[in-house]
C-alpha cells in the first residue's frame, strides 16, 4: 500500500507555485484578522441568535464574518469560487475555491465558551492548498500550506512554532478525541467506537476544530466526528496533513463531504478505522 500521509506526500499535492500559495495564505491571514475583530466585539455580549432550517444556531457574528471574508476574497480574486456555511456556494466550477466557516463551534460562542474559531481554506484544481484556523478567544492561530509545514502562534509568542503529529504507534498509548460521543454512536457508522475509547490510553470530548488542532500539535493521536460539512473539514484536513497526519471519512475516503471524519497521526490511521468499524 502506498503511503498517503507525511510531509513529502503532502507537499506533492501542491497545485500552484510557492509564491501563489504564500499569497493565498497571506490573504487568508488578513481575512482572519478581520474575522477575529468581529468575533471579539460580539463574544460574551448581547447576541442576536436564530435557528437555521436544520436547527443549528446562527448569530450576527457568523453572518458578519462571512460577509466580510467574501467581500475581501471577491476584491482580491473575483474569479475564485466560494463555499460558505451561511451564504452558500458561488462559482462552483471555478478552478480555485475558498471554504469558509465563519464561526466553527457556534454553540460554544453562544454560551460564552472560548473554544471557537474561523476556518478558512483554499482549494485549487481539486486539492486544498492553504488554510488558517484562528481562535481569537484562545488567542491562538494555526495555519499551513502545501510543502510549507503546519504552524501555530499565540499572541504572546515571539515566533511561530512548527507543529507535527505524534509518533505514537499503539492505540493503548493513544489519546483519542471526539466531538459528540452520542452522535457518533447514533450514526450507526462506528460500531466499534466505545470499544476504541476503552482500549485507548485516554479519551476526551474536545470537539470541533480544537480536536484537530490538538492532533496536529501531537497532543492526541485521533479525532473522531460525524455530521461535518465541507467547510468544517477543509481547513483541519490540510493542517493535519501538513503536520504529518492523515484525515479521511470512516470509509477511508479522502473527501470533505462524507459527513464522517477521522483524523489521526497517520501511523494509527488504518487501525483506528478498523476499530471504528468493529473489525
Amino acid at each position: 500500500m502506498s503511503v498517503t500521509f507525511g510531509a513529502e506526500w503532502s507537499a506533492s499535492l501542491a497545485k500552484a507555485p510557492e509564491t501563489e500559495l504564500d499569497a493565498w495564505l497571506a490573504l487568508a491571514h488578513a481575512a482572519c484578522d478581520e474575522a477575529d475583530g468581529i468575533a471579539r466585539s460580539t463574544f460574551r455580549r448581547d447576541l442576536q441568535i436564530s435557528r437555521k432550517p436544520d436547527r443549528t444556531l446562527v448569530t450576527q457574528a457568523d453572518t458578519a464574518i462571512e460577509r466580510a471574508i467574501r467581500a475581501r476574497l471577491a476584491a482580491a480574486h473575483p474569479d475564485h469560487g466560494i463555499v460558505g456555511e451561511e451564504y452558500g456556494t458561488e462559482s462552483a466550477d471555478a478552478a480555485t475555491r475558498w471554504y469558509i466557516d465563519p464561526i466553527d463551534a457556534t454553540n460554544n460562542f453562544v454560551r460564552g465558551v472560548p473554544i471557537f474559531a474561523t476556518l478558512l481554506a483554499v482549494e485549487h484544481d481539486g486539492e486544498l492548498q492553504a488554510a488558517v484556523v484562528s481562535a481569537p478567544a484562545l488567542r491562538e492561530r494555526w495555519w499551513a500550506r502545501r510543502g510549507g509545514g503546519a504552524w501555530t502562534r499565540g499572541v504572546d509568542d515571539a515566533e511561530p512554532r512548527r507543529i507535527r503529529a505524534s509518533e505514537v504507534a499503539a492505540v493503548e498509548d493513544a489519546q483519542v478525541l471526539y466531538g459528540s460521543g452520542d452522535e457518533v454512536e447514533a450514526s450507526g457508522l462506528a460500531p466499534g467506537f466505545r470499544r476504541l475509547l476503552r482500549d485507548a490510553w485516554r479519551e476526551r470530548g474536545f470537539g470541533d476544530f480544537w480536536g484537530y488542532m490538538l492532533l496536529a500539535e501531537g497532543a492526541a493521536e485521533a479525532m473522531v466526528e460525524v455530521g461535518l460539512s465541507s467547510w468544517d473539514a477543509a481547513a483541519p484536513l490540510l493542517i493535519v496533513e501538513e503536520a504529518g497526519g492523515q484525515a479521511t471519512d470512516f470509509d477511508g475516503r479522502r473527501i470533505l463531504d462524507g459527513g464522517t471524519f477521522v483524523a489521526t497521526n497517520g501511523i494509527l490511521h488504518e487501525e483506528i478505522l478498523a476499530r471504528l468499524r468493529g473489525t
